[in-house]
């Protein structure tokens, strides 16, 4: 979602003039897609693993999350890709565009594919599981920093659409209560270095040291303080605090879903579909809207209805390609299976294009992403609407 910069969207302060035919049951659909779904699962998963026991409970939620991330975690991938190149000329040499935004396009969608597409494709010619084990732990680096962001953009985008902004204390307050959530996160826990598998490759990772640890932890306990300080310098100088669904949503994916993200063994299995549901929400409302916009006059679109429905089968499609039809078809034509009855020895494993593709469209994703929801987009001015408060 929003990048965690300067150029984070700006929206202009909105008022609640939209009809809703149910004021409420909007709001609380809100809620529950952009992070309160996270607060009804952990009770729900602790009474699970009481009545049924830990071990069938957790291969009941791990095997419904496998099959769900066809519909859910892959598609947020894939649709990633049908937004960031859309027009793909008009983004990247359009002089109407700002220039920094253009080089940011340019960054994220020719020179990182072309550096990671060389990075695995030289990892696997080289036969180096280490080589793609540095990819996997790039990944991981990044993905607190995605997460993060996402969730400051979940207050950010929300709380201007019901007439509430941010202000300069406060989002500089946010934005160091996310990257200490991200630090921390990464060092936490601290381990020693050793052998790690990720979708069969074997590598060995980076030890993440105590004091690092140690670190990382004083300085998010220092910005959870700032944070706490600005949000009760509002309500004493307005009696109004951060509106609750976006202040939800950045409380549940900095804590819930990065920092403490193995609370609970039954609900880690499906954080990924809900950060791919929070994403999804925000790309259903831009989409809808710009629809919306384009269904009349002068234009006379498509119905909405249609053009919703087209974007959501194309994510389908494009995420079973990237993530099932072409890593199984690479790695069934060309590596070589062990003889039947005995088990591989190879540190790459028996699917290392699977891994390969993996983390290049996970890395990828990040700095598409960081680039999509940018004010610069002219597109994100389709999530201007306000909305209803909370």
């Amino acid at each position: 979602l929003p990048a965690v910069t300067s150029g984070m969207i700006a929206l202009p302060a909105a008022t609640d003039t939209s009809a809703h035919a149910d004021p409420f049951r909007s709001r609380l659909v809100e809620f529950m897609l952009v992070g309160g779904a996270t607060l009804v699962l952990l009770p729900l998963a602790w009474l699970l693993r009481t009545a049924i026991g830990l071990d069938d409970s957790e291969f009941a939620v791990s095997f419904t999350a496998f099959y769900a991330a066809w519909v859910i975690n892959d598609p947020h991938f894939a649709v990633t890709y049908l937004l960031f190149y859309k027009g793909a000329r008009q983004r990247a040499l359009d002089p109407a565009i700002p220039r920094a935004q253009r080089i940011r396009w340019v960054i994220a969608g020719v020179v990182v594919p072309l550096a990671l597409a060389a990075w695995a494709i030289g990892a696997l010619a080289a036969h180096s599981a280490q080589a793609i084990g540095w990819m996997v732990q790039l990944m991981y680096l990044l993905v607190g920093w995605h997460y993060a962001k996402q969730g400051f953009g979940v207050l950010s985008v929300l709380s201007a659409r019901r007439g509430f902004r941010l202000s300069p204390q406060e989002r500089t307050a946010i934005l160091f209560h996310c990257y200490a959530g991200w630090a921390f996160a990464w060092a936490n826990p601290a381990t020693p270095a050793g052998e790690y598998e990720e979708k069969g490759v074997v590598y060995t990772a980076l030890a993440h040291p105590r004091w690092l640890e140690i670190g990382a932890g004083a300085v998010l306990a220092a910005s959870t303080i700032a944070v706490a300080w600005v949000v009760l310098a509002r309500w004493r100088r307005e009696r109004r605090t951060l509106p609750l669904a976006p202040l939800t949503g950045l409380l549940v994916t900095v804590w819930s879903w990065t920092i403490f993200s193995s609370f609970d063994p039954l609900v880690r299995y499906v954080i990924p579909a809900l950060h791919s549901i929070q994403y999804l929400y925000f790309v259903w409302l831009m989409k809808r809207n710009e629809a919306r916009a384009e269904e009349g006059p002068p234009a006379f679109g498509r119905p909405v209805a249609v053009r919703l429905g087209l974007l959501a089968v194309s994510a389908l499609g494009l995420g079973a390609m990237l993530f099932h039809i072409a890593p199984t078809f690479l790695d069934t034509a060309l590596v070589p299976r062990p003889p039947r009855g005995q088990v591989t020895t190879d540190p790459l494993g028996e699917t290392p294009y699977f891994a390969a593709l993996f983390v290049f469209v996970n890395i990828h994703h990040y700095f598409m992403d960081h680039v999509i929801w940018r004010r610069e987009n002219p597109d994100t001015r389709f999530l201007r609407d306000p909305a209803p408060a909370s």
